[in-house]
């Protein structure tokens, strides 16, 4: 049982930690924009905002959004206590939480696959997918009214939920795509440190997301999410304030993590619909692919410097 907390809460951590380099390139940038003062404060009560604020509140609130009979009080006591029935009243909206996590996550990987810039490395099928790159609307149009067509003969809440899913993606989508033409305008001097550090706070939010959802992949158990993504948050928080640069020579980083989001994904989709998945299965299965795209990573940065 202990053992297998810690491969959960290490698999949650890598995840959370690689997923969010993109964002920890963001808060980099920024950062070397703003005045020392700005800077001391983003990464002492930011981090605080971030780990504890965000990534703490939003496992809660998931779970509430899914369980309205109960009140947050019950929520809060439920993940920290054995009570047998909310305990229940948890599992039992468990296929609509993980099927709208489901189906955000595999159209984040579509939406990466299909359309956005990349290093490819799996040139041979990346670079064919990057061709067909309209096809992402009709891909995921198609995907989501199969999950749907199947999830409403579970449950109505159950295609309600896929529903769910399909819509937060756009949604948290377009804040990134704005957040890209935002970045460039405060990459200038012209606006504030206020400004930059507001703007900060809500990337962070938006990232913080993908990792909240993907979490439920690995476990239901909150604290053990609150543990992993705490520390994954922690560590991108190290990564922006030390050697940013330095990770950015991994240039395969983030196909691992898209490609974990896709085995995330459909893990969730499949447990949704009652499929019986080890709980061990998401992290290793993050360990494996992770370390593939990093020792990838490694080998192509040698042969740069030879």
């Amino acid at each position: 049982m202990l053992f297998s907390a810690l491969i959960i809460v290490i698999g949650l951590s890598l995840f959370e930690a690689v997923s969010s380099v993109d964002n920890a390139i963001i808060n980099a940038e920024v950062l070397s924009k703003m005045g020392v003062k700005a800077r001391r404060w983003f990464l002492t009560w930011g981090l605080f905002f971030a780990v504890i604020l965000v990534r703490g509140i939003l496992p809660f609130l998931i779970v509430w959004i899914f369980n309205t009979k109960l009140n947050p009080l019950q929520i809060l006591s439920a993940t920290w206590s054995n009570d047998p029935l909310v305990s229940e009243s948890i599992h039992k909206s468990a296929p609509i939480l993980l099927v709208a996590g489901g189906v955000f996550l595999l159209f984040l990987f579509l939406h990466w696959l299909f359309l956005e810039d990349k290093k490819l490395g799996l040139p041979i099928t990346e670079k064919f997918f990057m061709s067909k790159g309209i096809w992402f609307y009709a891909m995921a149009s198609i995907l989501l009214a199969i999950i749907v067509w199947f999830a409403i003969k579970e449950s109505s809440l159950m295609g309600f939920g896929a529903v769910m899913g399909s819509s937060l993606f756009f949604i948290t989508h377009g804040f990134k795509q704005n957040a890209e033409e935002q970045e460039k305008r405060l990459l200038g001097n012209a606006h504030s440190d206020l400004s930059k550090l507001l703007f900060l706070e809500i990337i962070d939010t938006t990232f913080s997301i993908d990792g909240v959802l993907g979490a439920f992949a690995f476990t239901l158990s909150v604290p053990l999410i609150l543990l992993g993504n705490g520390l994954g948050a922690f560590l991108v928080r190290e990564l922006t304030i030390r050697n940013i640069e330095h990770i950015k020579k991994y240039i395969y980083l983030k196909n691992g993590a898209m490609y974990s989001i896709l085995i995330l994904g459909i893990i969730m989709v499949l447990h949704s619909f009652g499929a019986h998945i080890p709980e061990y299965v998401s992290p290793v299965a993050t360990l494996l692919i992770i370390s593939f795209f990093f020792l990838k990573s490694k080998k192509h940065l040698k042969i740069k410097v030879d």
